[in-house]
């Protein structure tokens, strides 16, 4: 385990906690204490996951040594069993290192929208949000639905949606671009083969302690009765949001909650992350900086990756990486996908720093 300096980590979780018994710490901005408390938070889950992680591989030690004096077959299978998990939990640990970008605890803010092809591509859209929600409630993240427009006969015209939890924007951002499906057509009575565009963007959450100040003069807010998929949760109030940011033409749309504030208070986040990408994009050294830490440009006008149906089959076209399994992938299982990606990046880094 030699990836995790546990012994600087828990000197710096010492510092910190030594900040916060301070008077003077409490009377600070609301903003700096909070960001120092997060630390925290981050700091003692990574230590507490690095101290279990140990102790078990502690554990399996004694274990072993055990079961060889009294040649028991079924401890020993346990301890294979117990062991392929260990190790499974520590490559994760060792993942999470990698995930070092300015953003990449942050949680995210996904956006898809389909391309040409009207109901076939709406499908898709529909899929892949499908997939990225099973993988987040699967790996322990919240998901919110922000805004749902559906689509005319079948699937959608576009959804944002929220993965809320630590790393969300490290795991995500690898996904961003134009995602490609080739399959037999459920929509096409003569059964013919489609070819179906979507592009996914993928942006880090903006916390207060992020700063990206916003005019409200600049603010149109308006606001309508909200309805979801299929027409479920129709208000008889006007609790959804649409602000456009005037300068810009910027349109966000938030109707997730039933209270006007809590949706305002969302659309005016999205607006916010939207907002640092177009600053991003101006100033040429961050945006530079920002794409190296991903694998490909993540333009949403690259095709990252083809999922084939006739061939069963998920290409990453990045990393050339090519898995026999598609149901598997997108019934949310592309843990395989991002933990490569993830370790590309931090190759290429690694290569360009020399």
């Amino acid at each position: 385990m030699s990836l995790f300096d546990i012994e600087k980590l828990e000197n710096r979780l010492q510092e910190l906690e030594a900040e916060t018994v301070k008077e003077e710490f409490w009377q600070k901005d609301s903003k700096e204490t909070g960001k120092v408390l997060a630390e925290i938070k981050q700091i003692k889950n990574k230590v507490v996951q690095y101290r279990k992680a140990e102790q078990e591989a502690e554990n399996l030690i004694e274990l072993t040594e055990l079961a060889n004096l009294d040649n028991d077959e079924d401890v020993a299978k346990d301890i294979i069993k117990s062991t392929a998990k260990l190790e499974n939990e520590v490559e994760k640990l060792e993942l999470q290192t990698l995930l070092s970008g300015k953003y990449d605890k942050n949680n995210a803010i996904l956006t898809l929208h389909p391309g040409a092809g009207g109901t076939e591509s709406q499908d898709w859209a529909e899929m892949l949000y499908r997939m990225y929600t099973r993988w987040a409630v699967k790996n322990g993240y919240e998901v919110k639905e922000l805004d749902y427009l559906e689509g005319e006969e079948a699937g959608v015209k576009s959804v944002t949606f929220e993965i809320i939890g630590e790393n969300a924007y490290g795991y995500m951002k690898g996904e961003m671009g134009v995602h490609r499906l080739v399959r037999i057509s459920p929509f096409d009575a003569g059964g013919r083969r489609h070819t179906s565009f979507a592009s996914l963007e993928v942006l880090p959450e903006i916390t207060d302690d992020i700063s990206i100040d916003i005019n409200p003069d600049d603010l149109r807010i308006d606001t309508y009765r909200a309805s979801g998929a299929g027409g479920q949760h129709i208000n008889k109030t006007s609790s959804a949001v649409r602000i456009t940011h005037i300068p810009t033409g910027m349109v966000v749309e938030c109707q997730d909650e039933r209270s006007q504030f809590k949706n305002k208070d969302k659309a005016l986040k999205v607006l916010k992350s939207r907002l640092l990408k177009i600053e991003q994009e101006k100033q040429h050294n961050e945006v530079a900086q920002e794409r190296r830490s991903q694998v490909g440009t993540g333009d949403r006008s690259e095709r990252i990756r083809t999922y084939n149906y006739p061939q069963g089959r998920v290409t990453d076209h990045r990393i050339g990486l090519t898995l026999y399994k598609i149901d598997d992938i997108l019934n949310g299982n592309i843990d395989e996908i991002i933990d490569a990606l993830i370790t590309a990046d931090r190759t290429e880094q690694l290569k360009n720093s020399e």
